[in-house]
């Protein structure tokens, strides 16, 4: 049996079938860990998902902040430019397929591994992580869905410290599926979405500053397209910006292997 990581897809589904059909992935055997953002951008939304819902408990997939933006525009949310998930919300099964989007979790830790889309706050423990993002997925999973989903477009704007309950479950939702890099203070600033080597004074990715980084384990992300493929202690980063006209990664996370898929799937502006 052989657990493979992959990087965000973004509706790229004929190249996430090549990607598998590379690593002969059988769903009698092998399991599929997804770093979230399955919808957006890329040609294919609706067919990532019905397939990778196929797979059942072969297949875990975390939330991304495109997969939130699918569910603002299910709560009633409108359009952007360029946002290519109209299929997905006139579908026959769109009920069913949301309700299985908002049922995945923001995070999942089996044994040493750890998955998420973006990345953890700095200050937190692995037991915080958990903790928050399980409260966090209660709301997504509530009655009163939509109206979470839709507060989540407007990012809090006072620190974790100051934070009420509520609003904490806020930020640990909007670090979850879109952080990068933090201030010295520890606070996510997304405004930067660069290279490593382009981080501005005063700036760190967040692994670096981390409580929850241990060598001994391993913290499994996506999100961070410039970064491409990262390794270092504790931590594998998998967006190799596919939907940009680069490659779907995955990693046999038994042994380390890597395989890249180049984009096959016709997206348009590449």
């Amino acid at each position: 049996m052989a657990l493979y990581a992959i990087g965000d897809v973004q509706g790229c589904y004929d190249t996430l079938r090549t990607l598998l059909e590379e690593v002969r992935f059988d769903p009698a055997v092998d399991r599929i860990w997804l770093c979230g953002d399955l919808v957006n951008r890329g040609p294919r939304s609706l067919e990532v998902l019905r397939f990778v819902r196929s797979l059942g408990d072969r297949a875990v997939s975390v939330l991304g902040n495109h997969d939130l933006f699918l569910l603002w525009r299910a709560a009633g949310g409108g359009p952007r430019k360029g946002e290519p998930i109209d299929a997905v919300l006139e579908a026959p099964d769109a009920g069913e397929l949301l309700d299985w989007l908002r049922a995945r979790p923001l995070l999942h830790v089996e044994d040493d591994f750890t998955l998420v889309h973006a990345g953890l706050l700095p200050r937190w423990s692995r037991q915080s992580a958990i903790k928050w993002a399980g409260r966090a997925e209660d709301r997504l999973r509530g009655e009163d869905w939509r109206e979470f989903v839709r507060a989540q477009q407007k990012p809090p704007r006072v620190g974790w410290l100051e934070a009420d309950v509520e609003t904490r479950i806020r930020i640990a939702t909007n670090a979850l599926t879109r952080i990068r890099v933090c201030d010295v203070a520890g606070r996510p600033d997304h405004r930067f979405t660069g290279p490593l080597s382009a981080l501005p004074a005063g700036r760190w990715p967040w692994f670096a500053a981390s409580r929850s980084v241990r060598p001994n384990r391993l913290i499994v992300f996506g999100h961070w397209a410039a970064l491409g493929l990262f390794r270092a202690p504790g931590v594998l980063g998998l967006d190799t910006g596919c939907v940009w006209g680069r490659t779907l990664t995955a990693v046999r996370l038994d042994d380390g292997v890597v395989v890249q898929q180049p984009l096959v799937d016709r997206v348009d502006g590449l």
